[in-house]
């Protein structure tokens, strides 16, 4: 694609990285065949190579509008275009950049700014965990489209003290351990289990991709500083061999650390090194499938009949971080029959605060994607990320589940 950027971006990182993306789109659009917005909505606009186009005018200088930030704020952010993309573009570092100027331009409606901050600093606040244990005690009383947003409270377990000589630093998530405490509990009792102890940081806290994503930029950069702060004692000293993600949405922010922090010189190189040391909870315990299959098989024979099971793999999963098949390879080693599910890379609508910003489409690709995930009759619906998990179990009766979660159920059986 040509490009004549405009003088206020043109020498500048982002104006830089813009281009060289820009110029990697050949217009074929594939793209628009596995796009949410674009398969709901049918615009252009609505679709990756039309927010493109308007990205690539906003940075050559043509007038920018309320119209223009609507588009790009349908965006899910799901990535799905990457994986189709032939030509290798990185969509998701576009939006980025042309939402980031474009909310700079555009003043939103004092009540979408309201809703925004409350989001960005409301899941961080200490008075999260509090609030949310409130909502659940009062969760008949509140109306439907509350409750969808409060989870029953779920009993975590017991999580195993550090015994192993193989450590490895979990992050704990800002709004996981009110809302489902379990994942991470069940997720250091398996890793136990396998010889691997987790530990966590107490300084760190949210991974940044909330603020960052509501285009509180500067705010979700200081949470990847705050972090690495965090962590960097416990990498550079051998303490920990990784960093566990339990959080597919998580683990997808931390391992981009390195391209957020690139041009901070006091950040840039530790940043790195945290991306590279993180990994998907699926690849951690796949990676030790030599100790964890037979033990698996053992707790099968004492189970009985294997339970039917649908796997949604979240976009920040197989699209933002490209790992695929892990979770599904353990889940059949467990035993369990795994429904064939139609669309699975097309996201469920959840998309960080995508749900509460726009919640008509978001509700729409739900029942959408819930249809796909039950017309195989399953006993349980599985995935790995938090939003993912809540989401799908506001439109559903059938349980919705954390596939660390049978996991660490059947073992224990």
């Amino acid at each position: 694609m040509q490009t004549n950027l405009a003088d206020f971006i043109k020498d500048t990182h982002e104006g830089r990285e813009a281009e060289d993306i820009l110029r990697k789109c050949v217009h074929c659009g594939f793209c628009t065949a596995t796009c949410p917005t674009y398969q709901l909505l049918g615009d252009e606009l609505d679709g990756p190579r039309g927010r493109i186009y308007l990205i690539k005018q906003v940075l050559e200088g043509q007038p920018v509008t309320a119209k223009t930030q609507l588009h790009l704020d349908r965006c899910l952010t799901c990535r799905n275009c990457e994986s189709t993309c032939p030509s290798g573009v990185q969509y998701g570092r576009l939006i980025d950049i042309g939402r980031h100027i474009v909310a700079g331009r555009v003043e939103r409606p004092f009540a979408e700014r309201a809703k925004r901050k409350l989001l960005a600093e409301g899941m961080n606040s200490a008075l999260f965990a509090p609030a949310m244990k409130l909502g659940q005690a009062m969760r008949w009383a509140v109306p439907e489209s509350l409750q969808a947003k409060v989870p029953p409270a779920q009993e975590a377990g017991v999580r195993p003290a550090p015994r192993h000589q193989r450590r490895m630093l979990m992050l704990e998530g800002c709004v996981q351990p009110a809302m489902m405490p379990n994942i991470n509990n069940a997720a250091a009792r398996v890793l136990d289990r396998l010889g691997i102890s987790l530990v966590t940081a107490p300084a760190a806290g949210c991974c940044g991709a909330v603020r960052f994503h509501l285009d509180y930029q500067e705010e979700g950069l200081n949470d990847m500083r705050r972090n690495i702060d965090a962590w960097m004692p416990m990498v550079e000293s051998g303490e920990v061999e990784a960093l566990a993600m339990t959080a597919s949405g998580c683990g997808v922010m931390v391992r981009e650390y390195h391209h957020h922090l690139a041009h901070d010189a006091r950040y840039a190189d530790k940043a790195k090194r945290i991306a590279t040391a993180t990994r998907d909870l699926s690849e951690l315990v796949l990676a030790e499938e030599a100790t964890l299959v037979p033990l698996l098989q053992a707790a099968r024979r004492k189970a009985g009949t294997p339970k039917r099971v649908a796997y949604h793999p979240p976009c920040t999963l197989q699209h933002g971080q490209q790992l695929r098949g892990a979770a599904e390879r353990i889940l059949t080693a467990a035993g369990f029959e795994l429904a064939p599910v139609a669309e699975s890379h097309l996201c469920c609508g959840s998309a960080g605060a995508y749900s509460v910003l726009n919640p008509e489409i978001s509700g729409q690709l739900k029942e959408r994607k819930l249809g796909n995930l039950q017309a195989g009759k399953p006993e349980m619906i599985l995935s790995a990320n938090i939003g993912c998990l809540t989401h799908l179990q506001s439109g559903t009766r059938t349980p919705v589940k954390h596939w660390i979660e049978v996991i660490d159920t059947l073992l224990a059986a």
